[in-house]
């Protein structure tokens, strides 16, 4: 009876020291080497379905790789109807923030250092900010996440991005022409940011105006505007990274509800600029720039 009690505790015993000499051995076998770290870069955009359009967001990654020449650099569109109708028209597989940082992960990166290229903190910046801080400190995979701030953040960018902005407008605009900024606008707190940029805007140029499709100020506050100065000529341009189907369609469209067709109703002449933001290397820089902040953040402890 002792024999075989002896003998259970000797297994026992010498089971639980294999088991400790077996977890000992990678710590020993890595002692005094710092853990690999591998450092990426994920740009998320709201995305688009408008092919020719993603020539802004090819642009804003090619200031990008100027910056970070050595550094890898993924993509994630942040807006789902955007990534489904991509794949079912274009065949082409476009991936949410969360399965580009899963992917990330999986491949070995360590740190990553995710850029949004929204304009605003609106919805879509706070949901990826959820995203962002849902994959902080994972059991496995990336060790470090720092998000970049939109392209409006501080009472700084907007006044850098008015000086921008202005920079972008066409050099065919005579004196009295007004430019007329669509945003998309939002129900969301974060609309208070196209007031707020029509207030930088009007320091640096006082008649550019800025109007929303989803918000505040709505085309007909900017008419009323326009009608007050007297202006009569027009010149429609978006306030979105990409002049996508917004730009295309509800800004620049042919259809009666169009602004381009509401104001010639009213007896403007209009012309339009179908170009996103993220295509003029003076706004886009103003991304990078946030990117620059969350990439040395990535070392910060």
């Amino acid at each position: 009876m002792r024999c075989s009690i002896a003998t259970r505790r000797f297994a026992a015993l010498a089971t639980a020291l294999l088991l400790a000499v077996l977890l000992t051995l990678p710590a020993a076998a890595g002692h005094g080497n710092a853990p690999q770290t591998r450092k990426g870069i994920l740009l998320v955009a709201f995305g688009t379905t408008v092919p020719e359009a993603r020539v802004a967001l090819d642009n804003i990654e090619e200031e990008t790789r100027k910056a970070f020449p050595d550094t890898e650099i993924r993509w994630a569109y942040s807006a789902k109807q955007v990534r489904r109708t991509v794949q079912e028209e274009e065949g082409k597989e476009k991936l949410s923030p969360a399965s580009a940082l899963a992917r990330m992960g999986d491949e070995g990166f360590t740190h990553v250092a995710v850029q949004s290229l929204h304009t605003i903190p609106g919805e879509e910046f706070h949901a990826l900010q959820k995203t962002v801080a849902a994959f902080r400190n994972m059991p496995k995979g990336t060790r470090k996440v720092v998000l970049g701030m939109p392209l409006l953040c501080t009472h700084e960018d907007m006044e850098r991005a008015a000086a921008a902005l202005v920079s972008t407008f066409p050099e065919q605009r005579k004196p009295g022409e007004a430019i007329v900024l669509m945003g998309h606008g939002t129900h969301h707190p974060a609309n208070i940011y196209y007031p707020g940029m029509q207030h930088y805007l009007s320091k640096v140029d006082l008649n550019t105006f800025v109007g929303t499709v989803e918000g505040a100020p709505e085309l007909d506050d900017v008419i009323a505007t326009l009608k007050a100065r007297k202006l009569k000529t027009v010149w429609l341009m978006p306030l979105m990274a990409v002049a996508g189907d917004h730009a295309r369609n509800d800004m620049a469209g042919p259809e009666e509800d169009s602004w381009k067709s509401v104001l010639e109703k009213q007896g403007f002449t209009v012309h339009t600029v179908l170009r996103g933001t993220g295509e003029y290397d003076a706004v886009a820089a103003l991304w990078v720039d946030h990117l620059k902040d969350a990439f040395g953040a990535l070392d910060e402890e």
